[in-house]
Order: C-alpha cells, then structure tokens, then sequence
C-alpha cells in the first residue's frame, strides 16, 4: 500500500514498501580488535568483493546483558574502510542499542540471517535477506574472460554470470553472482551464486577444483572427486533436503 501527498494534483512523492539485500556481520567475539584483523587478511584475498553493500551488524551471538557493550565506533570505521555501510545492528543490549542509535544504526532485531555469504577461508560473514526474494534476482550480460586465468589472479562478476574461455589454473578464483562457466580446466576456486543465489551454477570443460561453491555452501579439494568426475566434464548444482543443503556434483557427456 502506497501512502501519496494529499493533494492529488500534486503528487511530489509516494511512500512505498520496499526490500533491501543486505550483508551481515555475525560477529564471534567482543575483540574488535580481532575482527579488524581478520577482515584486513579477508580483504586481502578477496578485494573488491564489497562495493558499498548495506550491512546489519549482528551481535546475537555474543549474549551482552543490559549494561555491556563494544567498541562500536571502531567497527562501523573498519567497516566503512572494507567498502560496507552498516545500517542496522540486531541482537544488541540496551546499552548498546543506545550507542548504536547514536552512531546512526536503526534496530534490525527482527531481520532473519538466511545463508553464508562465500568468502574462502574466513567464517566471519553471513549472508541474510531480511525479506528473502521469491526468485533470484535478474543478472546482467555475463562478463567473458578470453584468457587463461593465473595463480593469484581474481575475477568477479557482481551481479551476473561469469564465462571463462579457458584454463583456471590453481591459485586462481572466479566468483559469480550469477553462473560459471569454464571452457577448459577447473583448477582453482570458483565460487558462484556469491549473494545467495541458490539456483546458481558451476560448469567446468574439465573439473578438477581446490574449491567449489554455490551460495555458500563449499566442497575443497581435501573431499577428492570420484574417478568418473575428476578432470571430466561436470556441472555443479545446489541440492537442498531434510539434512540441509549440499552440493551435486554431475557428469556432462559429450
């Protein structure tokens, strides 16, 4: 329902519902120290992951009574430094939620944490949607890569699909929103539907991954693929059942 100016022959604005996707941080400790640590050594495997995403601050884990808070001040800056822009904090004390008030934050503590977001090798962030969309979000025209892709080389394609017109070689990692496609060797990581993006997948000339990942859900080369997968053809999916969300890893035939 819409709320409109009163005189008719004037609307100036309209008010609206709206959704928002949001990041969250589910911070693990009271040590803002150690968070701004562990967000400098993310960042730094992973840059340019984060344009100016909305972010809700989640303290539920830490259990603070009334009276306790952290260093919020600190945080928001470390935050605003990696490229994020907390909005909202949730599961704060009253104290807290006092402080987070004045630091601009509103109270999410009805905002639902929905799926982990995939940064590799870090457990710091979880993905939410505050109102989960009903289908996953419309992607641009993919973004083609025509060369092989190095040791050390990153390659994200916010927002839509990924085609890599050959090799991934170790080392290396390609993130989607969308899908990835990889017309040659899956040597390194790729990591697709990287906002949550359930129906996304992975397909690879000839799969032979240190990691795989679909909305948050990964498999490492530490788990080996079967003899009929291993430097095959092979599509990777995101099965969800009773016992939670796995990976699927297909053969394609020629």
């Amino acid at each position: 329902m819409a709320i409109v100016s009163e005189d008719p022959s004037d609307p100036c604005y309209e008010i609206k519902s709206a959704e928002l996707s949001l990041v969250a941080l589910l911070l693990k400790t009271k040590d803002i120290g150690e968070v701004t640590r562990a967000l400098a050594r993310q960042m730094a495997e992973s840059p340019g992951f984060f344009d100016h995403d909305p972010l809700v601050i989640d303290v539920s884990g830490l259990n603070l009574v009334d009276d306790e808070i952290i260093d919020l001040k600190t945080l928001i800056t470390v935050l605003q430094h990696h490229q994020l822009v907390p909005l909202a904090i949730k599961g704060a004390s009253a104290a807290l939620l006092d402080l987070a008030k004045g630091e601009g934050l509103v109270d999410a503590s009805d905002a639902r944490i929905r799926r982990s977001i995939p940064l590799p090798e870090s457990k710091i962030f979880q993905e939410p949607l505050a109102a989960p969309l009903p289908s996953p979000p419309s992607l641009s025209v993919a973004m083609r890569i025509d060369k092989p892709l190095r040791s050390g080389q990153q390659v994200y394609a916010k927002g839509r699909d990924l085609i890599v017109m050959g090799m991934v070689n170790a080392g290396a990692e390609v993130i989607a929103d969308g899908h990835i496609h990889v017309y040659g060797s899956l040597r390194g990581k790729a990591i697709a539907g990287a906002r949550g993006n359930t129906e996304a997948l992975i397909f690879a000339q000839a799969m032979e991954p240190e990691l795989i990942s679909i909305a948050g859900v990964y498999r490492t080369s530490e788990n080996l693929l079967s003899k009929d997968l291993l430097g095959k053809p092979a599509l990777v999916s995101l099965n969800t059942g009773p016992d939670g969300d796995k990976l699927l890893i297909t053969p394609l035939k020629n």
